[in-house]
């Protein structure tokens, strides 16, 4: 059963979400599994938010839950108890809704930004290199990354092409009188780095540098044609705009040369800048908790129909799952049947050209009269009538179609506790 613990901008301040996602970026999804109850584990840590998808045994997931508050805690360093009341905690089919929710960007800051698509596949890909996934969570992250590919062909989510960065600048036009004329500086040299360096170059903005902390200025500065910097607050002291995205501290008030005019947006988690720095003489400072309260506008929330799809893949998805014990039973029926008259027909002296076409021949046909019961199967499971399948099974074949040790468990609805009223957010 998935299971997911979830702590997001909307049921914890940034402060507890920058320690919790450095702790996350420092730490492997295995350290979830040291109980050795849940199965497999998949870490996601973005800018607004982190989260722990598990893959566990039905029953348990309250339990795995409780356990899984407290790791995440005692890897941020913080109290067992911090994470009571700011976590929010979903099991079975609703968690399966909110994977595909905040992996088509409808939970974000940004309603409908592009970039969660990829750091969630990045997280599934890094769980999977650690080995801490399983064929459940395997299945479920991939579905999760065609419905959000789903989503952006068929709605205006698509046609827009939302991302935090451009949300971010939209929000900071109001204080720059001429994009074409401003002097932006990035510091980091991540995936954000690349999207706001194209999201600048659309506004007009043509004078653009960047700072790494980590050296990287110079193999960003050849790869995207930006101006490379080695000291920051003289790269600072040139700019206007300042842009940093990077995943640790990096600018403080130190960092500022003087007190010109300038716009710095903070897109980090943790912070990234200093937030005495908002108060320095001519400093805006636009941090993610600024962002976020500018997101909540009705106008950014996201279309009906980018939520009917995403609804209606979960409820699909999770009919596959109730009713794959049956369809698995059923073609083990169906194929141990076939593979004995094929070990029989081997046994003649067939040549082996003829053997081989009726194999290929058998085992279309076997698959081609599986298609029909197995879709039926799914369409009854939807409609809460998996039991009218299963109990035909039993009636006709003798078939018993329990779910064995190692086959898909059926999602089942939300247990646990829940530390917010509404679901959580990329």
């Amino acid at each position: 059963m998935l299971l997911c613990v979830s702590v997001s901008h909307r049921t914890a301040d940034f402060d507890l979400l920058g320690r919790l996602s450095e702790a996350v970026t420092a730490s492997s999804p295995t350290a979830l599994l040291d109980d050795r109850r849940a199965h497999g584990a998949v870490l996601v840590a973005t800018c607004n938010r982190v989260e722990a998808y598990l893959d566990v045994p039905p029953g348990a997931d309250t339990s795995i839950a409780e356990a899984t508050l407290r790791t995440l805690a005692g890897a941020a360093r913080l109290p067992n108890d911090t994470l009571r009341g700011r976590a929010e905690v979903l099991a079975g089919a609703p968690a399966l809704h909110h994977l595909f929710a905040v992996t088509s960007g409808l939970e974000s800051i940004a309603v409908g930004e592009e970039e969660i698509a990829g750091q969630v596949r990045r997280a599934y890909e890094a769980a999977r290199e650690t080995g801490s996934t399983t064929p459940e969570l395997d299945t479920a992250f991939q579905r999760a990354a065609k419905v959000s590919r789903d989503v952006r062909a068929a709605t205006a989510i698509g046609k827009q092409g939302r991302s935090l960065v451009q949300f971010a600048l939209q929000l900071a036009g109001t204080r720059v009188t001429d994009w074409r004329q401003t002097r932006a500086l990035i510091v980091g040299t991540g995936n954000y780095a690349a999207t706001t360096v194209a999201a600048l170059r659309t506004l007009g903005v043509s004078e653009l540098a960047v700072y790494s902390l980590t050296g990287r200025a110079g193999q960003f500065s050849d790869r995207y044609g930006v101006r490379a910097e080695n000291d920051l607050r003289e790269a600072v002291a040139k700019a206007e705009v300042v842009i940093t995205c990077t995943n640790t501290y990096s600018v403080g008030v130190d960092d500022i040369a003087d007190d010109s005019r300038r716009t710095i947006i903070d897109l980090g988690l943790p912070r990234n800048v200093d937030p005495a720095v908002g108060r320095l003489p001519g400093v805006e400072l636009m941090d993610l908790e600024l962002i976020a309260t500018h997101a909540r506008l009705p106008m950014l929330a996201p279309d009906a129909t980018a939520r009917e799809l995403v609804s209606s893949a979960a409820g699909a998805f999770a009919a596959e799952q109730v009713a794959a014990p049956a369809i698995v039973a059923l073609r083990r029926h169906v194929f141990d049947a076939l593979d004995s008259e094929l070990t029989r027909l081997a046994s003649k002296s067939v040549p082996p050209e003829q053997a081989a076409a009726v194999t290929e021949a058998l085992r279309h046909f076997a698959g081609a009269l599986l298609h029909d019961p197995t879709q039926r199967a799914r369409d009854l499971a939807a409609g809460g009538r998996v039991g009218h399948f299963e109990a035909g099974l039993a009636a006709v074949f003798g078939i018993d179609p329990a779910p064995e040790a190692g086959t898909v468990t059926p999602l089942r609805p939300a247990v646990g506790e829940s530390g917010a009223a509404e679901a959580g957010s990329a």
